[in-house]
């Protein structure tokens, strides 16, 4: 998994696979998916990210289900 910040248009960029868009649909004012051809989810794009997804830093949290225990990773604390 990918996630782009455009400063510019201020919109981020979720990419799950690699996989040959052939569908986007607008799931909400401004919030787009692409999807292949068996309806699987490629990218998401959020356009205006910082009012839409309160974007201001990146926080990935993974699960270890066999512990129980989680850890997380800021991966970027900057301001965007």
């Amino acid at each position: 998994m990918k996630v782009k910040y455009f400063p510019d248009t201020d919109t981020a960029l979720i990419e799950f696979t690699n996989n040959e868009v052939c569908e986007t649909k607008e799931i909400a004012e401004d919030i787009y998916i692409d999807l292949d051809r068996y309806g699987n989810l490629v990218n998401m794009t959020i356009e205006h990210a910082k009012a839409k997804a309160g974007l201001c830093e990146f926080l990935y949290q993974e699960i270890d289900l066999a512990s129980k225990e989680k850890t997380e990773s800021i991966c970027s604390a900057v301001d965007i």
